[in-house]
């Protein structure tokens, strides 16, 4: 079984998705137009203002919130300063570069699960790519497909990883036994989840700006202190991608070691394509009242999450006194480099930062699995089940190696964003005719609204209900 699951992930991820997911992001970049550099004022435009709730869903900066507590975890983190290790400064280049073209994937993926989404049995909106593979394409036993890798990768091994995280860290920084942070990280958990979608939007919508603003405020000191070396900094990002530096240290260095890393390591930070975003996109009620808006939105959770948050944590390594190697990467290089900047506080602030960037990917990572388990018609008994197999995960996951279960995870995810690839360009027809619809309602001076009956040809399997 490891033998196969290592096959797989070689396949998955050194081949069909690093390659497919940019050959994608490329694709919807052209095909829309440079949407996300041309339009990208309207992205917060869509996220301004937009407070409005119902019981049938939550707000687009609700959503937003969920999605960046989903993509903003250890990642962040660890998964940049790995990216450095083996790539060197010319990795951060590369994952810019992926998260611009990837800005356009998300737009497109989101917009497809406001389309097709549906009311739930709890009138709940529901959506995401299951909806859109079985209603859109009309292939109901590929979304269930789908369904399952989502819910076995997010919805369970996932919170096992980042609960090791929080464990992990919580343990060096403060001496906490690993049971008690399991156990505690479970209860907090429950205590969230417990209260379905709505409980976790609100949640996320109150941690997330606090969690993601104290970090970015992080580096902004950082980059104040060292002002006069910050432009050498930039230059050598730049350079070093393009194999006009020399590496240090214990790097990797070169172009492609550079461009791989960067490449991976944003990929699997911002999620842009996965199928993960759309989930929690589906259940906005958009404004305006159009699917384009929530895509709009959950493009500026790419920029957020790569092009803010992953650069903060470069930027404070690269202008620290330490020099990447195989013992000092991960979690250890970015502490170290905290340390380098602020003393002792350093390790204690990489600490906390790993607890919220964690525990509220676990919650994130656990509303996009409901939505497949509703997909599957399991109902609340099902919801109650994956709920208390997400905690039990939680507990687990803290105590436990999970190497080999990450590479399955790992696995999982491969199939399912390599299956939502293949949906999202068989249906970029219909992406491309909802967003002309809503940019031309815009250049000509009126609020855009999505009416179903003024597009015949993309009318099976939207809702009529929801959009007319």
């Amino acid at each position: 079984m490891t033998a196969i699951i290592g096959f797989l992930n070689d396949i998955f991820w050194g081949y069909v998705l690093i390659y497919g997911l940019l050959a994608v992001g490329i694709y919807f970049t052209l095909r829309l137009g440079l949407l996300q550099f041309l339009h990208f004022g309207e992205m917060w435009r869509c996220v301004r203002g937009s407070g409005a709730t119902d019981r049938d869903g939550i707000s687009p900066f609700q959503a937003l919130s969920v999605s960046l507590a989903s993509r903003v975890g250890t990642g962040n983190i660890a998964g940049v300063a790995v990216a450095l290790t083996l790539g060197g400064p010319g990795a951060i280049f590369w994952m810019w570069m992926v998260a611009l073209v990837g800005m356009a994937t998300a737009y497109a993926e989101s917009t497809l699960a406001q389309l097709y989404k549906v009311h739930g049995a709890d009138g709940m909106y529901r959506g995401g790519p299951a909806f859109y593979i079985s209603r859109g394409l009309g292939l109901p036993w590929l979304a269930g497909l789908f369904a399952v890798a989502l819910i076995i990768s997010f919805g369970l091994v996932f919170n096992a990883v980042q609960a090791n995280s929080i464990a992990q860290a919580v343990e060096g920084a403060f001496g906490i036994d690993a049971v008690l942070v399991g156990g505690g990280v479970a209860v907090l958990s429950g205590v969230i989840i417990f209260g379905g979608i709505p409980q976790i939007a609100r949640t996320a919508q109150l941690v997330v700006p606090v969690m993601a603003g104290l970090y970015l405020l992080a580096a902004v000191i950082v980059l104040v202190m060292h002002l006069p070396q910050v432009p050498g900094i930039l230059l050598g990002i730049v350079r070093s991608a393009f194999g006009l530096q020399e590496a240090v240290g214990g790097v990797a260095g070169g172009v492609m070691a550079a461009m791989m890393n960067g490449i991976r390591r944003g990929l699997f930070s911002n999620e842009a394509g996965m199928g993960s975003a759309p989930n929690i996109a589906a259940v906005a009620i958009p404004n305006p009242h159009h699917p384009a808006s929530q895509g709009f939105v959950q493009a500026l959770g790419v920029f957020i999450d790569t092009i803010l948050v992953c650069t903060a944590t470069a930027v404070m390594i690269l202008l620290a006194n330490v020099i990447p190697s195989d013992e000092l990467t991960g979690v250890n290089l970015t502490q170290a480099a905290l340390s380098d900047h602020f003393g002792p506080f350093g390790q204690i602030f990489i600490a906390v930062a790993i607890f919220f960037f964690a525990f509220t990917s676990i919650i994130g990572k656990y509303s996009y699995a409901e939505n497949s388990i509703v997909f599957l018609g399991a109902g609340k008994p099902g919801i109650m089940i994956l709920r208390l197999a997400a905690l039990a995960m939680v507990v687990w996951g803290s105590l436990q190696a999970v190497t080999t279960v990450f590479d399955f995870a790992d696995a999982s995810m491969g199939l399912m964003a390599t299956i939502n690839l293949i949906a999202i360009v068989l249906l970029s027809g219909t992406v491309a005719k909802v967003t002309r619809d809503y940019l031309s309602q815009r250049r000509a001076g009126i609020e855009p609204q999505f009416h179903i009956a003024k597009h015949p040809g993309i009318a099976p399997g939207v809702n009529r209900d929801i959009w007319k």
